[in-house]
């Protein structure tokens, strides 16, 4: 049998390229797995509070896109093939959130963040810095992040309109999700940051979910 081709740097690049365009054109996004939101009912609520809803989700979408720019550029410097093969399976697994938040913005009326380019480069820089850096650093930077992935989540099912349950069910499984890869990435054997670099993450994530919660 023919063995696998082995990719090269212009294979990988050209397949950055392709997730790039596919995670921030609006429809792209493809799930595995049914929105959470199909078991719920829609429900009444008035044009504050969907237009609130509407505003969360879009904060997670942006939250997603920074995700998949983080694990491609991880993925593009990370050493350790297995390291490179588990970014690469964690943004997989994102793609669902993506595709999720985004038929929720669609079903709320709305529209994903304008800024979501912005976010993508500067993730994506983020990540392959890290990756660059060491392999443990970047599982580290992957833990830290999903913790403040995971306060963001917290906070938005606090915030949403209690009967908006299509919104939340999306939120709560994407908690779930999200701790799972924290999880994984500390067993891995990534860093545990220390608490001054996750005051700054934390200072940087409030930038970006207070812009695109309106634009």
């Amino acid at each position: 049998m023919m063995s696998e081709r082995k990719l090269t740097a212009l294979d990988h690049l050209l397949l950055q390229a392709d997730r790039a365009l596919r995670t921030l054109s609006p429809g792209a996004p493809i799930c595995g797995r049914q929105t959470p939101a199909a078991a719920e009912e829609e429900t009444e609520m008035s044009e504050a509070e969907r237009k609130h809803a509407a505003g969360l989700m879009r904060v997670n979408h942006s939250g997603e896109v920074c995700a998949q720019a983080l694990y491609q550029g991880q993925a593009l410097t990370a050493k350790l093939p297995e390291v490179r093969s588990e970014m690469e399976r964690a943004a997989d697994e994102e793609i669902d959130h993506l595709a999720w938040c985004e038929q929720r913005l669609r079903e709320l009326d709305s529209r994903p963040s304008l800024l979501n380019p912005l976010w993508y480069g500067l993730s994506f820089a983020l990540g392959a810095t890290a990756g660059k850096v060491s392999d443990r650093i970047s599982l580290g930077f992957v833990a830290a992040t999903e913790e403040q992935v995971c306060k963001h989540l917290q906070s938005h099912l606090e915030r949403l309109p209690a009967q908006d349950k299509k919104s939340r069910a999306v939120v709560e499984q994407m908690l779930i999700d999200e701790e799972k890869h924290g999880h994984s990435a500390l067993e891995a054997g990534g860093a545990r940051f220390p608490a001054p670099v996750k005051k700054l993450m934390t200072l940087v994530s409030k930038a970006m979910t207070s812009t695109s919660y309106r634009i």
